[in-house]
């Protein structure tokens, strides 16, 4: 039996080295959804300069966690791995968009094609609170910008009619968009007969002390 404990050691080696990794893999993941939490924040804070800072670390971590389960592709498709490249991917698009600069290439951010989908369609929520504080402050035009931004984005998804299991689920963050876009576009709209009359009242009261 001399060979079966052979084997069982290297199977148990083996155990033991792709269970270590996929706990690293777990904790960086952890990490580097907190880190696209705070980007995001900041964006929306209009902290532009903290947002580069925290997207440069996910990248560092993101590699990082890449790095200890390369040898693993099981452990890199888990869900906890593709789950923070989404973010990853979210939080770097949100900042481009609010920014206005180019949106980044999946390849370039290292996200799988699915993951980035799904986190482009995540980037649209984060636009429909980034809307609602525009409206608040009066800034329909640039509303307007983030909106066909927005409907960019849902028709580009619409179109990735693939089974769930290439999307990663895809389908169903695309409902998410087409109801987000919808609630957006109407608060626009609502927003702007509201502009329109306040405009209309200060124009009647102008006239009348004249």
């Amino acid at each position: 039996m001399e060979q079966l404990n052979l084997i069982e050691e290297k199977i148990r080696k083996n155990f033991e080295a792709k269970n270590a990794a996929r706990d690293a893999a777990l904790a960086a993941s952890r990490e580097l959804i907190r880190y696209c939490s705070l980007a995001i924040r900041a964006t929306h804070r209009g902290e532009f300069d903290e947002a580069t800072k925290l997207l440069a670390r996910e990248r560092e971590i993101a590699a990082q966690m890449k790095n200890q389960v390369a040898a693993y592709p099981d452990l890199y498709f888990a869900g906890y791995v593709q789950d923070s490249l989404k973010e990853l991917a979210e939080a770097h698009i949100v900042y481009a968009l609010v920014t206005g600069n180019p949106i980044p290439d999946p390849d370039t951010l290292g996200v799988e094609h699915a993951a980035y989908l799904n986190g482009l369609g995540e980037a649209a929520g984060e636009l429909r609170r980034y809307s609602l504080d525009i409206i608040r402050h009066d800034n329909s035009a640039r509303v307007e910008k983030i909106l066909d931004a927005m409907e960019d984005i849902y028709s580009m998804l619409v179109t990735m009619d693939f089974p769930d299991a290439l999307t990663g689920g895809l389908r169903r963050t695309t409902d998410m968009v087409r109801g987000v876009l919808e609630r957006t576009r109407g608060d626009l709209t609502v927003a702007a007969r509201q502009e329109k009359l306040e405009t209309t009242l200060r124009e009647f009261e102008e006239r009348i002390k004249k």
